[in-house]
């Protein structure tokens, strides 16, 4: 009964530990005009645009490049976060289910 319930403890302490760590990784993506910093969590730091490189006369262009930037920061995140969960070992199964 107790190892199952020192398991649990010990998977909630590593997924704490991974979450931390993704919470404080970086990932910055640039598309045309645009620049996203997103986080390990998946949450957006930063938006940026360049006005230099926009051509209101195209904004179609723009939508695509926030579109590319945003889905791009999205897959380097789920990347650098695989990445830390191999290296930790994963997760593996929730123990006692």
């Amino acid at each position: 009964m107790f190892g199952k319930a020192k398991e649990q403890l010990d998977f909630v302490k590593k997924a704490r530990e991974i979450q931390k760590k993704l919470k404080n990784e970086v990932i910055t993506v640039e598309s045309g005009a645009v620049t996203i910093v997103i986080n390990g969590e998946q949450k957006i730091q930063k938006v940026s645009i360049n006005e230099d490189d926009v051509n209101v006369e195209k904004l179609d262009v723009l939508e695509k490049d926030i579109k590319t930037a945003i889905e791009s920061a999205i897959k380097r995140s789920q990347d650098v976060a695989a990445n830390l969960m191999k290296e930790m070992g994963g997760l593996g199964g929730f123990p006692g289910m």
